[in-house]
């Protein structure tokens, strides 16, 4: 502040003079401070950069500094066009700054003017390498994380005592689903003892085997309260757990560690009862959405096999179906009649190509020869043709049309010869 603070005369001067009857206002100490804060020069600070989340369209940015021994912070702004690229949550850094007391809420903070680095902040450093050497060894792979049950039957809870994010996931679990069951344990979720703490809870609720999920949640904090979910320890702990396990730490800036060990991370409590229970309404209005869905495609089904049905009816094969049979039966009766017709007609030709044939095999018979009044002469051996094929003497057989007749040659003529014997 520039311009001194002036005091009323009805008040005590300096700030040695006031007693309990004649005190000064909140307000003109609020000043005091900030005049005198002003009066400082400027300096050079050491420390490591906390709590940064660059605005990208913003004259001014802000972040905390820590001290790099002790437990202790301070706010810090700084113009954007001073902030170097490089500059990050973690960072070691030299600044030139100037204290600032704001009147309005009675903070302290700095105002910074020139920043150098002076590091990588060695807790956050340490974290990075140890992060880096568990995902080395494959602890942090997508195939070995657990599926998380659709209804859990109890859910593990590992929090602190009467801690907001306990009640964050109650709640809004009870909430999706009012029949959820909890299995809790408080734990000390800060501190050294907290890791160890958080390590045997964990133990406990994955050898029960009604438990098929552990939440271990927290609600954010700095980086140094969420130290103990960087453990070693614990990130192997959640690894080798045979139930899965959600982690709801609460901080995106600086994860910890055991949110890559964790086989879901939810980004706060709430967003971890959400995602390790349905909700029982919108559950419900996708059943009764899918059974609509169901009806209606039933519906839809029934009523086009009924149309195709229809279809086919209407078909004369199926509309009439003797007529198919009834034409074959009529093409069957011609077929028959038509056969029937040729074979008679085949059997009527047959018998006048026979009779035709009888009547000629009848006209060059020897019997119709004989008939005639011919009659055979034959010899034992062949028939007679000529006169010159027997002697006189020689014995014939005579074939008549009826009968035979042993004859004797008593005199043979060959022409118009003549010779008795």
């Amino acid at each position: 502040m520039s311009s001194q603070v002036i005091i009323p005369p009805d008040l005590p001067q300096l700030a040695a003079e006031t007693t309990a009857d004649r005190p000064w206002p909140l307000r003109l100490l609020s000043k005091k401070i900030a005049e005198y804060v002003g009066r400082m020069s400027p300096m050079w600070v050491e420390g490591e950069v906390l709590q940064f989340t660059p605005r990208g369209s913003s004259r001014a940015q802000f972040f905390t500094l820590r001290d790099l021994d002790e437990q202790f912070s301070i706010n810090c702004k700084a113009w954007s066009n001073i902030i170097p690229a490089e500059f990050a949550e973690g960072s070691r850094v030299v600044l030139r700054v100037k204290p600032d007391f704001w009147v309005g809420n009675g903070s302290l903070s700095l105002q910074v003017a020139e920043i150098r680095f002076a590091g990588v902040g060695d807790v956050l450093a340490r974290l990075e390498m140890l992060r880096r050497r568990l995902g080395e060894e494959g602890l942090f792979a997508p195939s070995r994380k657990l599926p998380l049950p659709f209804l859990p039957r109890r859910i593990g809870l590992i929090c602190g005592s009467n801690a907001k994010a306990k009640d964050d996931v109650i709640v809004n679990a009870q909430a999706r689903w009012p029949e959820v069951d909890f299995e809790m344990r408080e734990v000390k979720v800060q501190g050294p003892a907290s890791a160890g703490q958080v390590m045997a809870a964990l133990a406990e609720l994955d050898a029960m085997e009604d438990v098929d999920v552990i939440v271990i949640a927290r609600g954010g904090g700095s980086v140094e309260d969420l130290l103990p979910f960087s453990d070693e320890g614990l990130v192997r702990a959640v690894v080798a757990a045979r139930t899965p396990v959600v982690t709801a730490i609460g901080h995106e800036g600086d994860r910890p560690i055991v949110d890559d060990a964790a086989d879901y991370r939810a980004s706060t409590p709430t967003d971890a009862a959400k995602r390790i229970v349905p909700d029982v309404q919108e559950e419900r209005r996708i059943l009764q959405e899918g059974l609509k869905r169901g009806r209606m495609a039933i519906d839809r089904r029934l009523t086009q096999a009924q149309s195709d049905l229809d279809t086919v009816l209407t078909r004369p094969v199926l509309a009439y179906p003797l007529t198919l049979v009834e034409t074959r039966e009529e093409e069957l009766t011609r077929t028959a009649a038509r056969l029937t017709e040729l074979v008679e007609r085949g059997l009527f030709d047959a018998g006048s190509a026979l009779d035709a044939l009888r009547r000629h095999l009848r006209s060059l018979s020897p019997q119709a020869v004989l008939d005639r009044g011919y009659a055979v002469l034959r010899t034992p051996d062949a028939v007679v043709r000529s006169a010159d094929d027997v002697e006189v003497g020689t014995h014939l057989e005579a074939l008549l049309a009826a009968g035979r007749l042993e004859l004797t040659v008593t005199a043979a003529r060959s022409g118009d010869d003549r010779e008795e014997s």
